[in-house]
C-alpha cells in the first residue's frame, strides 16, 4: 500500500512536468513593445500604423498574447496555435463577421516579423507586422 502512495505521487509529479514542458511557449518578452501594421488589399495599401503596447508577465505566460488582435476580434475563435522554434503559427475564425485568416510571426530577440492574411466573402487582405520590443512597461499612474 505504502508503495502504491509513492508510486502514485511519482507518477502525478511526473505528469505535472510533462504537461507543462509540452504547453507551447510563449517567444514574446514581456515589457513595451512598438508594433508597426500595414494592411494590403488588392489595388490598395494602406499606410503603416505604429502603436505601442504593453506585455505583462502573465501575458507573456500565453502565447495567445503573441498573436496580433484588432479590437473588434473578441468574438473570434483561434485554433491550430502552435509554436515551433521561434514562429508562432494560428488560424481564426470569426463567424459573426464571416472572416477566416491565418497568420504567422517569427522572433528574433527582441524582434518580430509577421503576416496575418484574411478573407471575407468580398476581400482578401495581408496585414504585415514588426516588432520590437522598446524596453519596460511604464509604472502604472
Amino acid at each position: 500500500m505504502k508503495n502504491a502512495i509513492v508510486l502514485i505521487a511519482i507518477c502525478v509529479f511526473v505528469c505535472g512536468f510533462a504537461t507543462a514542458a509540452d504547453a507551447p511557449k510563449n517567444p514574446m518578452k514581456p515589457g513595451k513593445w512598438e508594433v508597426t501594421m500595414q494592411m494590403d488589399m488588392p489595388g490598395m495599401q494602406m499606410p503603416p500604423r505604429t502603436i505601442t503596447k504593453c506585455v505583462t508577465k502573465e501575458d507573456a505566460a500565453s502565447v495567445e498574447s503573441a498573436i496580433p488582435r484588432g479590437r473588434n476580434d473578441s468574438g473570434c475563435k483561434l485554433s491550430d496555435v502552435t509554436v515551433d522554434g521561434n514562429t508562432v503559427s494560428w488560424k481564426m475564425n470569426c463567424e459573426e463577421r464571416k472572416v477566416t485568416g491565418e497568420g504567422r510571426m517569427t522572433y528574433e530577440g527582441d524582434a518580430y516579423t509577421g503576416e496575418v492574411h484574411m478573407k471575407t466573402p468580398d476581400h482578401e487582405m495581408t496585414i504585415k507586422h514588426t516588432g520590437k520590443r522598446v524596453g519596460e512597461c511604464d509604472a502604472a499612474k
